[in-house]
């Protein structure tokens, strides 16, 4: 397994190196080392969330696709209740045909695991002397690299310490700290997204509501558990990430809400006031056979050029 993520190993310590170098030139070469290698894990949550943009919008879309489905999987679910079996093919033949995943919701998450845990990997192995990917390499950056990183803090607390393998009280109240924020931030972001940005019409029992309520309450619990074991350095990503998505999420829902949502709701009413066209008015007008024209501007008289008389004989 360890041979299998090596290039990811590598990928992620020399990301997080370079931008530590790169820092050196912006911060200055005498900033503190701790500074450095802690804005360095925040680079690295940016430009992997960069990266996953193009998955985020194909998150987007589908989810939206499965809002749209909500009536013919309501269907399906009532005209085979008592064949659960028969059920779940109709549903699936149904994502198929129209190109969905009721799992979409999971994609972001899923494609940061082999960062998530490479940085983990990373990070224990410079809290127990064992390097990987750059830290690694024979060469003298690559040692001068590990050594510095082994010395740097967030807040008094090493990078790679975790809640369970220190009894210095400092670093845990650090990880505690820590931990509470980044289970925080991940109800907050989804609770963001079931209040404003999901349409009210969804009964208890759909499919995309359980998903979402499941992972409203469970993912926070898993965090704080889990979180425990997590280095520093881990819990900085994490938390990172988090608030990323919470803007990001944010930007979607305002300017570009799904449709039957409250976000979605309270933009038509904003339009309506303004006098500006909505999806419901340009439906109204054009089944009614009128349009909305823009009212012509007053144009002003034009001159008229006196006759030449003819002389008179």
């Amino acid at each position: 397994m360890s041979t299998i993520l090596n290039p990811i190993y590598f990928a992620v310590s020399w990301v997080i190196v370079t931008l530590h170098n790169l820092l050196g030139y912006i911060v200055g070469k005498n900033a503190h080392e701790s500074l450095k290698w802690s804005l360095a894990i925040i680079g690295l949550v940016v430009l992997i969330r960069i990266i996953l943009i193009p998955l985020f919008v194909k998150q987007i879309k589908s989810q939206r696709a499965l809002t749209a489905l909500q009536p013919k999987m309501k269907e399906i679910q009532k005209r085979y209740k008592d064949d659960r079996q028969k059920q779940s093919e109709e549903m699936m033949k149904l994502y198929k045909e129209h190109k969905t995943n009721p799992l979409s919701s999971c994609f972001p998450i899923l494609a940061q695991a082999p960062i998530f845990f490479s940085l983990f990997t990373v990070l224990n192995g410079i809290a127990h002397n064992h390097p990987h990917g750059v830290f690694k390499a024979s060469n003298g950056l690559g040692t001068a690299a590990f050594l510095s990183a082994q010395k740097a803090k967030f807040f008094g607390a090493s990078l790679s310490d975790t809640f369970l393998n220190t009894h210095v009280t400092s670093t845990k109240l650090v990880t505690v700290a820590l931990i509470v924020f980044m289970s925080a931030t991940t109800f907050t972001t989804q609770r963001q997204l079931m209040v404003k940005g999901m349409p009210k019409n969804e009964g208890s029992n759909d499919m995309m509501a359980q998903q979402q309520k499941i992972m409203l309450y469970v993912f926070p619990v898993i965090f704080a558990v889990s979180g425990v074991n997590f280095p520093v350095g881990v819990l900085i990503y994490w938390g990172t990430t988090n608030l990323w998505t919470f803007g990001q999420q944010y930007y979607v829902i305002k300017r570009n809400p799904t449709p039957g949502s409250p976000a979605y709701i309270e933009l038509m009413e904003k339009r309506a006031k303004k006098g500006l066209p909505t999806p419901e008015s340009q439906a109204t007008s054009t089944a009614t056979g009128t349009t909305l024209e823009a009212p012509k501007e007053p144009t002003s008289p034009q001159r008229k050029q006196p006759k030449k008389r003819k002389p008179k004989k």
